[in-house]
């Protein structure tokens, strides 16, 4: 057993793997708590895919170099939030409606601007699935920054966050910011999305915003023990990923996402059998 657990530590690729799956578990469950109570899980997976044409541009005007496209990632995000978020404060437009014509409308130009690329196959398909077996030095660096940036603002804005999550007609009444808040949280859950990229990739990317915060939620619903308990869950979720992906030899970004899956379909199971024993247990007079 202690073979098995250090003998993927000799290298390092798989420590910084390690690194990154832990940074960006944290930061994603954190996020991903408001994604869960505001019912955002379609936000999130429409602004992972949004970023699609950002990485295809940073890719060619790049000449294919790795170390830009995380920045061009970034504006596109930032750019598809603030743009959702402009886009359903409309009274014409609902805001799932404005999510899907935006989600669509980036997705194809990305699509589009990849298509023009000859030997995208191998270079871009680590963004659509992740690589986080990839990731560099500079690369946890970025993931380490930009998480502390994201972690921050949650901690300074916690209140706000909650009041605005919970009760509305309360922000109202408190007179909070409510439209700068929300904008807020859109360009919080955009930086999210990008620094969690190389781990999960594209494809996956909500399903770590999602799952170990929906995890969480079976179990509590206080939102600062919520939040710690989807952080540790993200985490063994990134670490068990990591070692079935080193020991079968399959994708990491898929591993990670499986784990987290399972973890949530055995919190879930063991909350609707306990749920029945209590149902049928004896009443006593």
């Amino acid at each position: 057993m202690i073979d098995f657990i250090l003998q993927p530590l000799q290298y390092a690729f798989m420590v910084r793997g390690l690194i990154a799956a832990l940074l960006t578990g944290v930061v994603c469950a954190t996020v991903g708590s408001y994604v869960v109570l505001r019912g955002m899980a379609f936000f999130g997976d429409a602004l992972a895919h949004a970023m699609l044409p950002g990485i295809a541009i940073g890719y060619l005007v790049s000449g294919g170099a790795r170390e830009p496209l995380f920045w061009w990632a970034l504006l596109t995000a930032v750019l598809s939030s603030v743009g959702i978020g402009w886009l359903s404060r409309s009274a014409e437009v609902r805001e799932d409606t404005a999510i899907g014509i935006v989600f669509a409308g980036m997705f194809a130009l990305g699509i589009a601007l990849i298509s023009t690329v000859r030997n995208y196959t191998t270079d871009l398909t680590h963004f659509l699935f992740g690589n986080v077996l990839g990731v560099g030095i500079n690369d946890l660096l970025l993931i380490g920054i930009f998480g502390a940036v994201i972690l921050l603002a949650i901690f300074f804005f916690y209140k706000e966050f909650l009041v605005l999550s919970f009760d509305p007609l309360l922000a109202a009444t408190l007179r909070l910011p409510a439209r700068s808040l929300e904008y807020l949280l859109l360009i919080l859950i955009a930086l999210t999305i990008v620094v969690s990229l190389q781990t999960v990739g594209v494809a996956l990317m909500v399903a770590m915003l999602v799952t170990p915060a929906a995890t969480a939620y079976l179990v509590t619903r206080r939102l600062p023990v919520m939040m710690g308990l989807a952080a540790v869950i993200a985490s063994l979720a990134g670490i068990i990923g990591l070692y079935i992906s080193f020991y079968l030899s399959i994708s990491s970004g898929a591993a990670i996402v499986l784990t987290a899956t399972a973890i949530f379909l055995m919190v879930w199971l063991a909350k609707r059998l306990t749920s029945l024993a209590a149902r049928r247990a004896p009443v006593e007079a």
